[in-house]
């Protein structure tokens, strides 16, 4: 069930709708790469998608068209990558994370399920949340949000 090479998702918007922007580049899936079932993975709109040595993609992934994988990196299942991303060697990114278009990830970053990335994220540092910052700062926002609501909750119901 995994599409290797379908065409990626541009289009070219006027008043009259939108037109289809060919898909010319490849995709280049290097040595000992591993692809799970049902994934999908674009192939470049002018340069080419790039999936690096020993790279392992779990199923129901969706890698956009142009995006660059570095060497064994290690992607969970649903995980979606829009078009131009980066990813350096060794990035890990758990599962149902979403990666924007053109975001940048250096070598040795792992990032949490469910985080959301865009923009431009340092390498060997762990990263969490919507958006995806480094994994400490993300825990300590989550527990000061988790009491705000407790209070809140218990100045409402006094």
């Amino acid at each position: 069930g995994t599409r290797i090479g379908t065409p990626g998702f541009g289009f070219a918007s006027n008043k009259n709708g939108h037109t289809r922007i060919p898909q010319l580049g490849r995709v280049i899936v290097q040595d000992r790469v591993e692809v799970g079932a049902n994934c999908t993975i674009d192939r470049g709109a002018l340069g080419d998608t790039v999936i690096g040595e020993g790279t392992k993609i779990d199923n129901l992934v969706h890698v956009g068209h142009n995006t660059v994988i570095g060497r064994h990196c290690v992607i969970a299942g649903k995980v979606g990558m829009a078009g131009s991303a980066r990813l350096g060697d060794f990035v890990f990114v758990g599962g149902m994370a979403g990666i924007g278009d053109h975001a940048v990830i250096g070598d040795g970053a792992r990032i949490a399920a469910l985080s959301g990335v865009w923009g431009e994220l340092a390498g060997g540092q762990d990263y969490g949340g919507m958006k995806a910052r480094p994994v400490r700062e993300w825990q300590r926002e989550m527990l000061v949000l988790s009491k705000l609501a407790k209070d809140w909750k218990r100045t409402k119901d006094e």
